[in-house]
């Protein structure tokens, strides 16, 4: 008996010590003003199967805040990803069927000119402090 305990103790630990830690990512965006209320209702009455999608790409604790800066609407979305191949997860999530949200978002700058954005609607932001 003692020893399969310690057989389960030894594998719940190997398990524990190959848990990836979250990688966390943010990005921001422009939002049209005139599409903010259907913007937030496409998000208060998510599709189904979607969230458990995303959850499948190994994206935990998403969010997304809405913050209005001189009368111009902004999203800032966060996620932390405990996967091992951010780019084909990513890729996964894209080909979630979800309602068109496109058109909605105004990309800042940088996005729209395609530095570092390379012309996406979201643009990457540096994260400078963290505390777990």
């Amino acid at each position: 008996m003692k020893t399969i305990f310690a057989l389960l103790c030894v594998a719940l630990l190997a398990g524990c010590a190959t848990h990836n830690p979250p990688q966390h990512y943010a990005w921001v965006t422009g939002l049209k003003t005139d599409q903010a209320a259907h913007y937030e209702n496409l998000h208060a009455h998510v599709w189904p199967g979607v969230n458990k999608m995303i959850k499948s790409c190994h994206i935990h604790n998403f969010s997304i805040h809405e913050c209005e800066i001189n009368g111009r609407l902004y999203l800032f979305a966060y996620l932390e990803y405990t996967g091992t191949n951010f780019e084909a997860d990513m890729n996964a999530w894209r080909t979630i069927p979800k309602p068109n949200v496109g058109g909605r978002n105004r990309s800042l700058p940088v996005a729209a000119a395609g530095c570092g954005g390379e012309g996406k609607i979201w643009t990457d932001t540096k994260e400078v402090y963290f505390l777990p």
